[in-house]
């Protein structure tokens, strides 16, 4: 045996991944250590470490990716070992072999294992000679724009535009057509450069309505290989994965056996050590193709532990430390149904636009397993990923796991900062979904349906305007009993993120509240009123509701539903700009700018793209509110704007 032995180690990430692997860590008796970027100074896994290294600058997104500093705060702190985590460097042969040449253990495959999988080029090209079916494409070194276009063409559209070193949905572009193939192109090496470093983008062939699914693989330095069963993450929305679970509802037996074996066929030749994950796409007909390799721990690896019962960082630091993997394939059993949610800091309403500031107030669900590096006051800033949390269940059989895993959504008290955790709830109960029928194409084949207005709209805005009208610091306290004060209504206009509505209230002298809105009445009579929940008793039923007020805004999660409402009472009347019809473009969010498609002089078209931004890791494109000429270009390329800022301005045609 060739044993490489360490006692401390530094977890080279953030958030939720590095609290989530300090807790096996001091589990099995290692000391660690955190780093941390000025943006997360305060964070969780920054005091929950043993010791904390500063590795930040002006821009913390890309502190997480100096070697340089995350060796050198290593050898401060002591540290003989080093776990990357996912995202960032954790699939990086320069940060692996920087590693080894410090004499430092990376926990993880070897430098030569991540580039010869990390490249999805180079990976295809291994496993077409190993023989595992590919998706059709072109990875070629010629990356010149007519070349591209020209192979995608030979492809046939629809295809795929895929950042070579890419991951997470970053650098991934659907096109349908030739007309569309030039700007997609520009905007996938854009992101990818700025997510990768790396331009270089492949195509394939779009294969349609495909299911993801992925095999958990392991091997150790003695050549042993195993794999974990499979994952379905078909559910997806801009190419990455929202729901996960294991099994897939639809691999069998005997499908489950051909892609394992393939799966450990490609370990064993690559005399892979540590834990990895081959991705694949299913079609309709069962045939199934090789998409990459992912070199490192996958965010959705809770549901294959809750599944096998392993703990994988546990096996991870063990085959690290020079142990044998210690199992065989025929020791891995396989128990009940696992399913995992990505709770993300997003508006789904809005095109799933990413939402930063402070989550004021944040309770998880018991019951279930959560990951995630939040408290009540954390801020969540737009320099990262847009997840924030994992809810994750387990059952007897899926119905039970996804009947679990949606009462836990429900108890999900995240308030100040829009999440995704509505829609989330929103897809698990799709009768599609519930009847494991999700193919990639799902969000988009029922988005209508998934982002439909509540079915208690009118009574979320009644409730809404009593919580405001009862927690109003201006008012008098509320009082329980009869009232001999005169009524007379009071007119709110409040806004629920679909629309503005007027809603009248009034307290009955019999101390009940009347909330009239189109024409109907609804009458609250309040049992209780504490500081953040409300009891009370509407249309015959007695309901309770946690709210937070803070100043114009308030939140409240009522029925399983987080929502937020903000007081236009005394607010100003909306004008056009706020749809940039002055012909202002504003920052729809923080970020950073990373291509001005207009010059100044320029004629545009309303709707015309004119910049894009960059806000956790994913590119948005700002379009022109009206026609007209770019008057001023108020920011420029690499510039960090705030939302709201003006950034582009037209004089009107």
């Amino acid at each position: 045996m060739k044993r490489t032995p360490f006692f401390k180690i530094l977890v080279a990430n953030r958030g939720e991944i590095a609290l989530r692997i300090m807790r096996t860590a001091r589990r099995l008796g290692y000391g660690v250590v955190a780093v941390y970027s000025d943006a997360d100074r305060d964070a969780l896994h920054v005091r929950e470490a043993d010791q904390a290294v500063r590795i930040g600058e002006a821009l913390p997104a890309q502190s997480y990716l100096k070697i340089d500093a995350i060796i050198a705060a290593a050898k401060a702190s002591g540290a003989t070992a080093i776990h990357p985590g996912y995202g960032f460097l954790a699939e990086n042969e320069d940060f692996a072999q920087a590693c080894r040449d410090a004499g430092l253990v990376f926990i993880g495959p070897s430098p030569e294992a991540i580039r010869a999988m990390g490249n999805k080029a180079g990976a295809k090209d291994i496993m077409q000679k190993a023989g595992v079916p590919c998706v059709p494409g072109y990875q070629g070194a010629d990356q010149s724009d007519s070349v591209m276009l020209a192979e995608a063409g030979k492809i046939g559209f629809p295809v795929m535009i895929k950042a070579v070193a890419g991951g997470g949905g970053r650098g991934m572009r659907l096109v349908a057509d030739a007309a569309a193939f030039p700007d997609a192109l520009r905007s996938a090496r854009s992101e990818a450069q700025g997510a990768f470093g790396d331009p270089t983008v492949i195509l394939e062939r779009a294969i349609v309505d495909p299911r993801h699914i992925e095999i958990q693989v392991f091997g150790d330095r003695y050549g042993n290989a195993i794999h974990l069963g499979e994952r379905d993450c078909s559910v997806q929305r801009r190419h990455q994965k929202l729901i996960e679970e294991a099994p897939s509802p639809k691999v069998g037996r005997k499908l489950r056996e051909r892609m394992g074996e393939v799966a450990v066929a490609a370990v064993r030749q690559l005399r892979y050590e540590g834990a990895g994950t081959l991705e694949f796409l299913l079609d309709p007909s069962g045939d199934f193709y090789f998409m990459e390799m992912n070199t490192r721990l996958q965010v959705e690896h809770p549901v294959t532990e809750a599944i096998t019962g392993l703990d994988l960082v546990e096996l991870q630091l063990r085959v690290a430390s020079g142990e044998p993997l210690g199992l065989v394939q025929e020791d891995i059993k396989f128990s009940g149904h696992a399913i995992e949610v990505r709770l993300c800091s997003e508006d789904a309403g809005h095109d799933f636009m990413p939402q930063s500031g402070k989550m004021a107030l944040w309770q998880m669900p018991e019951g279930i397993r959560v990951e995630h590096a939040l408290q009540s006051g954390s801020e969540i800033p737009p320099y990262y990923d847009s997840m924030i949390a994992k809810l994750v269940s387990h059952g007897a059989d899926r119905d039970e796991a996804r009947s679990r895993l949606i009462c836990g959504l429900e108890q999900t008290v995240a308030m100040g900062v829009t999440t995704n955790q509505g829609f989330l709830m929103a897809c698990l109960r799709h009768p599609g979904f519930a009847a494991g029928e999700a193919t990639t194409a799902f969000i988009g084949q029922h988005r209508d349906e998934l982002l439909a207005p509540r079915a208690n709209d009118k009574l979320e805005a009644a409730l809404a305007t009593l919580l405001l009208f009862v927690t109003n610091p201006h008012a008098p306290a509320w009082r329980s009993g009869r009232s001999l004060a005169a009524t007379f209504p009071l007119t709110s206009r409040i806004d629920l993120g679909s629309g503005v509505v007027e809603v009248d209230i009034v307290r009955e002298r019999d101390g009940s509240y009347l909330a009239s809105l189109d024409g109907i009445a609804r009458r609250f009579e309040i049992e209780t009123l504490d500081s953040d929940t409300i009891r009370f008793r509407a249309e015959g039923m007695i309901e309770s509701a946690q709210f937070l007020r803070d100043g114009d805004r308030l939140y409240f999660l009522y029925r399983g539903a987080t929502i937020a409402v903000r007081d236009l009472t005394l607010a100003a009347p909306v004008s056009a700009a706020a749809a940039g019809g002055d012909g202002k473009v504003r920052a729809a969010m923080n970020g950073r700018v990373v291509a001005l498609l207009v010059k100044p002089g320029e004629q545009v078209a309303a709707g015309q793209p004119v910049m894009t931004l960059e806000a956790m890791k994913m590119e948005h494109v700002h379009t022109a509110g009206v026609a007209g000429t770019v008057s001023s270009i108020d920011v420029a390329e690499g510039e960090q704007v705030t939302t709201g800022k003006i950034v582009i301005e037209i004089a009107a045609a």
